[in-house]
């Protein structure tokens, strides 16, 4: 098993990704340390920026269709309501097609916000996996924890005393891993700064009181990693939850405000998010076979819990996750109300009238295009024919004549036979043309 948060995520979908965004995340860090200012909140929050930019197209055509969404609703559910309670196949058919018109008519696929979630879907995971593992994508950070490491590799008891740690818990597997055990030197190192990159202020100082001979190094191993974690007046490498427990008991004013403002702004920013958001309206019901109106649903659902969920987490996790959670919330409100106005002047029934024209003259294409196709197979069925019957002379049709008039002459037919009737008939008409 691989270190669980140093070593790069390796999802077959996530992953890549990560890969790709870790590039990013580290490219942003190395310009601004740069600058002198290497900074881990500063760079979540470019980071972040630049991701939502990149993000923006699909989000306008998500809030687009929310909003054409609302429009066309009253129409889906007097369908609904036209075809209720019958389930035999026409009716079921006719109500897909209908459905289908009206959703051509607004211009948009039964299933285009879903797909823009599943895309966007990889991309948010994947920032989350950078953001919670800052040294597998940093290099600067990671090196700076480097020193250390291989100090207490090479100290009798380190490892011991590092899964001690109450942070340690959730990286107890990798200490009893293969690699650990048979001494791989790059697994043990990785298993090390993952437990450290999760150290509290307090486990830090545990450290220093267990290896006073080490007592250096991790001087200066933290003092660099608080140069990188200190985001105004706070480290985000501690959770909010050892901020309140530990400012509170001391008095420290700013530790305690700055444990309840991460959590607190966190599920603020999500909800005012929320608010901005396209909402469907509260009389719609969902039908069970439309996947868009399975999604507005559990949407609704979504925005009521994310800002609990986001407080909640928030003060078990590094306050660095609570500056993303924050920063993307914003940043998304800022798009929202630029993309609302946006909506907002565009003249919808002119939208419809031009969706409308599309579609009708797709499906004049589509006849054209299917009568087109029955006159080639009609065409190509006649000259199969005429190529059959060409493919005959006329010596060899006045040679079959002639054998089936042998044939009579001879009186080798049978009497009962259809040649024999026919005869019949000829010589019937003869002699009567000669009378």
């Amino acid at each position: 098993m691989k270190g669980v948060l140093l070593t790069q995520y390796g999802g077959k979908i996530v992953g890549p990704v990560a890969w790709l965004l870790g590039h990013l995340m580290n490219g942003i860090f190395n310009v601004l340390n740069s600058i002198g200012i290497p900074n881990i909140g500063l760079a979540i929050i470019i980071f972040t920026i630049v991701i939502y930019l990149c993000l923006l197209p699909l989000t306008y055509k998500q809030q687009k269709f929310s909003k054409l969404q609302a429009k066309m609703s009253p129409e889906l559910q007097a369908i609904q309501a036209k075809y209720k309670g019958k389930k035999d196949n026409d009716s079921m058919l006719a109500m897909q097609q209908e459905t289908k018109e009206v959703y051509a008519k607004y211009g948009v696929s039964q299933t285009g916000s879903c797909l823009q979630l599943l895309i966007q879907m990889p991309i948010l995971f994947a920032l989350y996996r950078v953001i919670y593992s800052i040294p597998a994508y940093v290099t600067i950070v990671k090196d700076a924890f480097s020193p250390l490491v291989e100090n207490l590799m090479e100290t009798a008891g380190a490892a011991e005393f590092l899964q001690s740690l109450k942070g340690a818990t959730q990286f107890s597997r990798q200490f009893t891993n293969d690699a650990f055990v048979n001494g791989d030197a790059t697994y043990i190192k990785n298993t090390f700064i993952d437990v450290l990159n999760r150290a509290s202020s307090a486990d830090w100082a545990s450290i220093t009181s267990q290896f006073p001979s080490l007592s250096d190094s991790i001087e200066k191993t933290h003092t660099l990693l608080n140069g990188y974690n200190n985001f105004l007046g706070i480290n985000i490498g501690d959770t909010p939850m050892y901020m309140i427990t530990t400012g509170f008991p001391e008095k420290n004013i700013g530790l305690l405000i700055g444990g309840l403002l991460v959590p607190i702004l966190a599920a603020l920013t999500q909800w005012i998010n929320t608010k901005l958001m396209p909402q469907p309206s509260n009389n719609d019901k969902p039908n069970p076979d439309d996947p868009t109106a399975q999604m507005q649903q559990s949407m609704k659902t979504m925005n009521v819990m994310m800002p609990i969920m986001s407080a909640f987490f928030c003060l078990s996790l590094p306050a660095g996750m609570g500056i993303y959670w924050i920063a993307g919330a914003v940043i998304r409100s800022i798009q929202q109300v630029v993309i609302n106005k946006h909506i907002d002047k565009i003249d919808i029934d002119a939208e419809i009238a031009k969706n409308t024209a599309k579609y009708k003259e797709k499906q004049e294409k589509l006849k054209t295009t299917r009568n087109m196709s029955m006159y080639a197979n009609l065409s190509t069925r006649k000259d199969d024919l005429s190529s059959k019957n060409s493919s005959v002379s006329e010596a060899e049709k006045e040679a079959k004549i002639k054998s089936a008039q042998d044939v009579y002459k001879n009186n080798k037919i049978r009497k009962d036979s259809l040649l024999a009737k026919a005869n019949m008939v000829k010589e019937f008409n003869e002699n009567n043309n000669n009378d």
